[in-house]
């Protein structure tokens, strides 16, 4: 079935859904059914995922759906629209990948990944990058980021504090697609080296 024809089985209430929910898609890529306000999107997605995969074909994304994780992904087959994030991003998100994998191996897929902000400052500074320590703003302004993006979601008000709680969602899984912590070690000691603060990665460089 084409997707005119799935979409024409749809009630006025579910197009206008399907509007609101591709729309979310396109802007923030990825959505876990973990995050309660993710969690309606999440189903509606899963129910109609004939509807949505037919749909972004046509604009050469893929609609990944990963229901153990109960995780959808957004992927541009052609890797354009990418988001860029400069390297001190980048490496708190693999820093966040990290941490995920290792708390991830003492819990069941139904609890959420918790961590308190002062391990992502801790992890970052054994790397000893450049010797340079992650400074609050820097911080702050990573998780105000990632959040955005439904990876994370701070627990407390000020993001920076080292005793602010931050559940880390299974969103990371397919924002860094690293299934060997050996392989993420290995790329967080590739960043050990000169260079701008700001430079630009691209996001799939993380992968």
């Amino acid at each position: 079935m084409n997707f005119i024809e799935l979409y024409d089985r749809l009630n006025q209430t579910q197009k206008t859904e399907f509007s609101r929910i591709a729309n979310k898609l396109l802007a923030i890529t990825l959505l876990t059914k973990k995050k309660e306000d993710n969690k309606k999107d999440y189903y509606f997605i899963t129910t109609h995922k004939d509807l949505f995969i037919e749909y972004f074909e046509y604009m050469n994304w893929e609609v990944e759906i990963n229901e153990a994780y109960g995780v959808i992904h957004l992927n541009n087959i052609q890797n354009t629209n990418r988001k860029n994030f400069n390297l001190n991003e980048s490496i708190i998100l693999l820093v966040l990948r990290k941490i995920y994998q290792s708390k991830l191996e003492e819990l069941s897929l139904a609890e959420n990944v918790t961590i308190r902000i002062e391990e992502i400052k801790t992890e970052y500074d054994g790397l000893k990058i450049r010797n340079k320590q992650l400074d609050k703003t820097t911080l702050r302004n990573a998780v105000r980021l990632f959040k955005r993006y439904n990876i994370v979601d701070p627990l407390d008000s000020d993001y920076a504090l080292g005793d602010t709680r931050l559940i880390i969602y299974p969103t990371i899984l397919m924002a860094i697609k690293v299934d060997d912590i050996m392989k993420l070690n290995d790329k967080l000691r590739s960043y050990d080296r000169g260079g701008d603060d700001d430079e630009e990665v691209d996001e799939d460089q993380t992968d």
